[in-house]
């Protein structure tokens, strides 16, 4: 097992940090001081070859200008919040709307585009790194100044571990993720179409014209939403549902999950043989399927276009605070908000 330092580039004058983990098998996955983005991961396909399966860019400028939080951590709050209101002990809070009329993955310039500060973990079985980021009181307005650590560890049976914690001197909302884009085929050669996904989920959440929760819990059965025997994303991209039509064709949408650190989240490649297993202590996974990805930009040499790669954010459920029969993401002064994610990669 080994970790490597050097500098990737510089954001407003502060130096950016690339990490480079490496397992005692060849597995390797980089990760920047920028929002904590995961910049590459390297696993084998069914051949042994060894080929990078996310999406990213190799400059600060690029996902400073183009990224649509590629590999980031996103928060104070991860998704959507309707208008972006709420209200905490009668207080109501105004938030930047970012995407329409919503506050959008904790807003402009949030956790996605800081600078981090990061301290390098070495075991004999794992390394990693421990970031963190001080949230000040008033910050894209939300409340209290609040101490945010994201610690990613990887170990020698090729999974990776995200650990967040933060806590906060002042009643606020904290709902984090990663917002990595999978693509198993390995640099980027094909689109996600083909994969095959299976999800431990019975509902989803409806979505309105505005992608907010309308708070109904709609059953997956009998409809493309429904992956718990696992089928391929072009099965329910290519759908006419309505659901998958509102939100740019494709998938967009918060599954609620049955089961936690049972394998609840699969991805396959049949192609590469390329398997991802997501085991989490979160209530639901936000699967995005990348339906808005376009623009005048290239992913390392590949054009971007739709369904380029899959979002498995697991998280609290989007809106939470303002949808009286979800738990809101609340933190409290002398709680610890704590929760993580295991992404063990193999092969079919």
């Amino acid at each position: 097992m080994k970790i490597t330092q050097e500098k990737f580039g510089e954001c407003n004058s502060e130096t950016v940090y690339s990490y480079q983990m490496e397992n005692d098998h060849g597995f390797k996955m980089n990760c920047i001081t920028l929002g904590c983005i995961i910049t590459s991961i390297e696993t084998p396909d069914k051949n042994g070859k060894y080929e990078n399966i996310v999406l990213g860019f190799d400059t600060v400028e690029d996902y400073l200008e183009y990224s649509p939080y590629f590999g980031s951590i996103v928060g104070r709050v991860a998704g959507r919040i309707k208008k972006g209101t709420f209200e905490l002990d009668g207080e109501t809070y105004n938030l930047p709307q970012n995407e329409n009329t919503n506050h959008l993955h904790g807003g402009p310039n949030s956790f996605d585009k800081k600078v981090w500060n990061a301290k390098k973990i070495e075991n004999e079985n794992e390394v990693g790194i421990q970031f963190s980021y001080e949230s000040k009181d008033g910050e894209n307005g939300y409340p209290g100044n609040v101490t945010v650590y994201a610690t990613y560890i990887l170990n020698n049976e090729n999974e990776l571990t995200i650990t967040y914690s933060a806590t906060t001197d002042k009643k606020t909302l904290i709902n984090l993720t990663n917002h990595t884009y999978f693509n198993l085929s390995g640099n980027t050669k094909r689109d996600i179409m083909a994969h095959k996904l299976k999800l431990k989920s019975n509902e989803y959440l409806e979505l309105d014209d505005l992608f907010l929760p309308t708070g109904k819990l709609l059953s997956v059965k009998n409809s493309p939403f429904d992956f718990v025997d696992g089928k391929k994303l072009n099965e329910a991209i290519l759908s006419e549902d309505d659901q998958i039509k509102k939100v740019g064709q494709g998938i967009d949408h918060p599954f609620l999950l049955t089961e936690n650190h049972n394998e609840e989240i699969v991805l396959e490649d049949d192609e590469s043989g390329r398997k991802l297993i997501i085991e989490t202590d979160e209530e639901s996974v936000v699967v995005y399927t990348s339906n808005m990805l376009e623009g005048d930009f290239s992913i390392r040499g590949v054009q971007a276009e739709k369904y380029l790669g899959i979002c498995l954010e697991t998280q609290g459920l989007p809106d939470s605070i303002n949808q009286p029969t979800f738990k809101p993401c609340i933190l409290d002064v002398g709680e610890e908000y704590k929760t993580s994610t295991t992404y063990k990669f193999t092969r079919i």
